[in-house]
């Protein structure tokens, strides 16, 4: 039986070793990866668990690439915002549900990836993240749209004031002075939004990790 040289393309007979044209070698060593991947395991004690957990180590360790996350964690996120902007919800059950929901959408959109509790407190931290976003962001339109400008002033106003009434020291009397002005209460404002920011992750991690620790547990049974 012939068979083309690779080289030159004449035909050679198969077997030989040399192409009796052009003298290039015939014969061709091709190591696939599997069967490295079985000398690793033949080499490794038979008794440890690394031979038992070799052929499994590649697929268990080939992370899923964090750009396949945004869209469930943004999609959960935007659920929790309209519900808390709306007044649906109260917002520590709606960031902890949408670090759930966002472990939910992303093992049903990634059903092979391997999905641990620190991932998913991770997804859970992405999805607080966009949800501290959004929810500023839709409540700025919420404000615009209803003008309840005055309303939230008079409420910051009013937790200033109850501050004031707790300290009678000057420096104290100060500070809360400069809260009532309107660079105070922006400044208040930022501080309010920063510590939502913190609060909104803290949450969103907490449902992520109880996400991936139920349905670690759904897949194992």
């Amino acid at each position: 039986m012939e068979q083309p040289c690779y080289k030159c393309g004449q035909a050679v007979e198969q077997g030989v070793p040399f192409c009796p044209h052009c003298s290039a070698p015939q014969i061709r060593v091709v190591i696939a990866e599997a069967a490295m991947a079985g000398v690793a395991v033949q080499d490794a004690p038979l008794n440890s668990a690394s031979a038992v957990a070799a052929p499994t180590v590649p697929m268990l360790a080939i992370s899923s690439p964090w750009s396949l996350a945004v869209r469930p964690c943004a999609l959960a996120a935007l659920i929790a915002a309209v519900g808390m902007v709306c007044k649906l919800v109260v917002p520590v059950i709606a960031v902890i549900g949408a670090g759930f929901l966002a472990v939910a959408i992303y093992r049903r959109n990634n059903p092979m990836a391997f999905l641990r509790a620190g991932t998913g407190a991770r997804l859970g931290a992405l999805c607080g993240l966009f949800c501290s976003a959004m929810t500023a962001v839709l409540g700025a339109l919420r404000v615009l749209a209803l003008r309840e400008g005055s309303e939230i002033r008079k409420t910051m106003l009013d937790v200033v004031q109850q501050s004031a009434s707790r300290y009678s020291d000057p420096q104290s009397q100060a500070a809360l002075d400069f809260l009532r002005s309107p660079a105070g209460l922006a400044l208040f404002m930022i501080i309010l939004l920063i510590f939502g920011c913190l609060m909104f992750i803290l949450m969103g991690t907490i449902g992520g990790a109880l996400g991936a620790a139920a349905l670690g547990r759904r897949d194992r049974s």
